[in-house]
């Protein structure tokens, strides 16, 4: 099926709603989101002012936009690897903590200005940023569920925990990775291979005897 190509309008459109969210989170990131203004958005962006306020409502509005788009792209990501039927269970576990570094680390920037930004940010848009953001993080866990459910009935893993607490604990564990790696990447790097963590799960602590 042939892709429907947007009129040459909309396409305009888009570029100029995507320079503008790129010119804004490069800002944010360099200066904190309450020493930026729109006017240097716009400025810098090339833009006039009504041109954003065409797209954005506030700055506000920009921010929670920036910070959704970033959460769709990781949920769609992550779903990619998820729900890809070619691979099995074992390697989408394998896939899913590979491609969770990759995106966190291509948005490290953005992710720490989520995190640190709280000035000049109302309540309310923080608080439905973080809403709409947890809705998308659990459908990923609810996805990564279902891998280790799908698993355990074809008998490659043991079922021997609830499939959802084994999705909750490897979303916290690679989260705990990740965060460790932006405070000292230096020094606390998240694993290249995917096993140093899955065998957290797999292994365990205890000794055979």
């Amino acid at each position: 099926m042939q892709e429907k190509v947007l009129p040459r309008k909309e396409r305009e459109r888009l570029r100029q709603q995507e320079e503008i969210l790129q010119t804004a989170l490069e800002l944010f990131c360099e200066r904190g989101f309450h020493n930026v203004s729109m006017h240097e958005i716009a400025e810098k962006a090339e833009f006039a002012i009504g041109t954003l306020y065409k797209f954005f409502k506030n700055k506000e509005d920009l921010y929670r936009r920036i910070m959704l788009n970033i959460a769709i792209t990781f949920n769609h990501s992550i779903k990619e690897v998820l729900l890809n039927n070619d691979t099995d269970e074992v390697e989408k576990l394998r896939l899913y903590v590979k491609r969770k570094s990759e995106v966190f680390k291509t948005h490290s920037k953005a992710i720490k200005l989520f995190f640190a930004e709280v000035t000049g940010i109302s309540f309310n848009c923080r608080a439905g940023l973080a809403e709409e953001i947890k809705r998308l993080q659990d459908e990923n866990i609810e996805n990564l569920k279902n891998v280790f459910e799908s698993g355990m009935k074809k008998g490659v893993f043991e079922n021997i925990a609830n499939p959802y607490h084994l999705a909750v604990s490897l979303h916290n564990i690679t989260t705990s990775f990740l965060f460790l790696e932006l405070e000292s990447p230096d020094t606390q790097p998240y694993p290249e291979d995917p096993d140093t963590i899955l065998n957290i799960l797999f292994k365990g602590l205890l000794k055979r005897i």
